[in-house]
């Protein structure tokens, strides 16, 4: 692994994130900002995509007014943000003894005394509160029981997540499920529910962090902890990552055979094509027993396939809205 990727591995998921803008804010405050892993914004990412992609979804099968589907998304943003402060800082704040063991991640603010535990755990209620008070505010005027009465079941799932790998080699489907739900709160922000995309997002998840999970295989086994790449080990990964990803595609044509809208031809091609290939070239070239190359795969198979589905949805209200047709 080069000098440039471990830098670059040691910011992202190491707890020493430097970008220009954390180094001009207060010195208290880069801690937090560490803690939320928030430069560069990939955990942000991971549980925005989800939630966009379920607006989107309820935009094409409703034909939702265009700036119905603008203010959807700008409100799940904020909320995306506050969920994934709270979600890190509580993950980290039970896993504080475990990450001090891991060379990866014993430079987090927790293991290295930057913040405390007690402290960590209030940040991550602030966060989750606030997060509640934009979704009950954002959709308070809409039909139904709206997006904030969907987040107990995710709220549950995140809280238990940090036990999980203790005793379960299936955690990357627990955190499938926690970021996957935010296809049912996007939906639910349009007004509807789904089922198969969400199916297929707890997929992609388990596909690209069983991928990341490699990265600390050795220690993992070492403490005693689950997870799928530990259970499958460096020869069974990749057989059962190209299953779930057959699965995946197979998730993503249903939910447009589901909706009863057959004419989704830009969604048919971007969206499983897309996502057949960019995880099908992370699943096949990836180096497992490389962490430079997981976390190489990690970001650029994930940021492909979010944004091949992101796209055909966008692509496919447009069509429907009329813009391209």
């Amino acid at each position: 692994m080069s000098k440039s990727t471990k830098s670059k591995l040691a910011q992202q998921y190491g707890g020493l994130h430097s970008g220009r803008w954390v180094s001009r804010l207060p010195a208290s405050w880069i801690p937090y900002v560490q803690l939320a892993r928030l430069s560069p914004p990939a955990g942000l990412a991971l549980i925005y995509f989800p939630h966009l992609f379920g607006a989107l979804l309820g935009a094409v099968i409703q034909d939702a007014p265009l700036v119905r589907v603008i203010w959807t998304c700008a409100i799940l943003l904020p909320w995306s943000l506050f969920f994934s402060n709270a979600a890190h800082a509580w993950n980290d704040a039970v896993d504080a003894p475990l990450d001090a063991a891991v060379a990866r991640t014993r430079q987090r603010p927790i293991p290295r005394g930057a913040v405390s535990t007690r402290a960590a755990v209030i940040f991550a209620l602030s966060q989750a509160l606030l997060g509640i008070t934009v979704l009950s505010f954002g959709f308070s005027g809409g039909k139904g029981q709206g997006p904030a009465f969907y987040v107990l079941p995710n709220a549950m799932a995140t809280i238990y997540y940090p036990y999980a790998k203790r005793h379960t080699h299936f955690a990357q489907f627990v955190l499938g499920f926690c970021l996957a739900w935010g296809v049912v709160i996007g939906c639910a922000a349009m007004g509807l529910e789904p089922a198969y995309l969400m199916m297929a997002c707890v997929l992609w998840t388990a596909i690209y962090d069983t991928i990341y999970a490699h990265q600390d295989l050795a220690d993992d086994k070492g403490l005693g902890l689950c997870s799928l790449a530990v259970l499958l080990g460096y020869r069974g990964t990749k057989p059962a990552l190209g299953l779930f990803l057959c699965c995946m595609v197979t998730m993503l044509v249903a939910c447009a055979v589901s909706s009863g809208v057959m004419g989704w031809w830009p969604y048919l091609v971007i969206a499983p094509g897309g996502s057949l290939l960019s995880l099908g070239c992370m699943i096949w070239y990836v180096n497992l027993k490389d962490s430079g190359s997981c976390w190489w795969w990690f970001g650029h198979g994930f940021w492909t396939a979010g944004l091949s589905l992101a796209g055909a949805f966008t692509a496919e209200y447009l069509v429907h809205h009329s813009f391209l047709a």
